[in-house]
């Protein structure tokens, strides 16, 4: 599989299906494989990329600190490789914040972007007041409560095993990415670029609120809501049916409001 050159660092990815693009971007915990679930099933209808952060799975980790404002660049390096346009990045938790960043640098090749269970870092008063809410409640709760319901990690002590195992290869922290969302967009910015942009989040996420998400899509004009019932933080792993089915349905649904206008 091939390495995108991003400003000296090797960017490990992988291309599979043919159709509409989507590209995922992980988060904190996660790398390529983590999107295990999706490739096999979204790879039938869309072209499906998925991509490894300097400091994550196979990428270079070779350096002696990440600088979480390096992320987005290292997603503009895989869509320049591959030449991708009208590309649909989906991100993951914090990992939604690079992918922002990146359709935002280059919306001529990014049409719109998924923030999955997250805000992207987006720059306004009242979501940042909302979102530190949420994070104080959550840090309230052991990290794998944060991420997964206590009933899949019950009910599949398997899955919830190779979830907490995906981290391991991984040189770069949370601390690393954390960074990510100072100076983070405006929502006239965000306006400008013409690229559309979706809220994706679980009704069960214990890390960001349906209350704040949906505040978010309010203020961001022109944005898509999705909330899946009874999802958790990472419902791409827990609830991939679901989670499936929205990417999909957003993929779809994006592309031809882009064809409308």
């Amino acid at each position: 599989m091939p390495y995108a050159d991003s400003d000296g660092t090797s960017i490990y990815y992988e291309r599979h299906g043919s159709g509409p693009a989507i590209l995922f971007v992980h988060g904190s915990g996660g790398h390529h494989a983590a999107w295990w679930q999706q490739v096999a099933v979204l790879r039938d209808e869309f072209t499906v990329v998925t991509v490894d952060l300097r400091g994550f799975g196979k990428s270079d980790s070779s350096m002696p600190e990440f600088d979480g404002q390096d992320f987005p660049g290292d997603v503009v390096a895989v869509l320049e490789a591959e030449d991708l346009t009208d590309a649909m990045l989906v991100g993951q938790s914090i990992g939604s914040v690079a992918a922002l960043r990146a359709g935002l640098l280059r919306p001529d090749r990014v049409s719109s972007v998924v923030l999955g269970h997250s805000l992207g870092g987006i720059s306004h008063p009242e979501l940042k007041e909302l979102a530190a809410a949420d994070r104080a409640e959550a840090v309230k709760l052991p990290v794998i409560d944060r991420l997964l319901t206590k009933r899949f990690q019950t009910d599949r002590a398997d899955l919830t095993f190779l979830f907490q195992q995906m981290g391991t290869f991984n040189v770069a922290k949370m601390q690393d990415l954390r960074n990510l969302d100072t100076n983070g967009p405006s929502l006239a910015e965000i306006r400008e670029s013409g690229v559309k942009v979706a809220f994706l989040a679980g009704e069960k996420d214990a890390v960001l609120s349906v209350k704040t998400v949906t505040r978010a899509h309010e203020l961001v004009e022109g944005s898509h809501l999705e909330i899946v019932p009874g999802a958790p933080h990472s419902m791409y792993w827990e609830t991939p049916e679901a989670y499936n089915g929205a990417v999909a349905r957003l993929r779809r649904t994006l592309t031809a409001t882009k064809e409308a206008a």
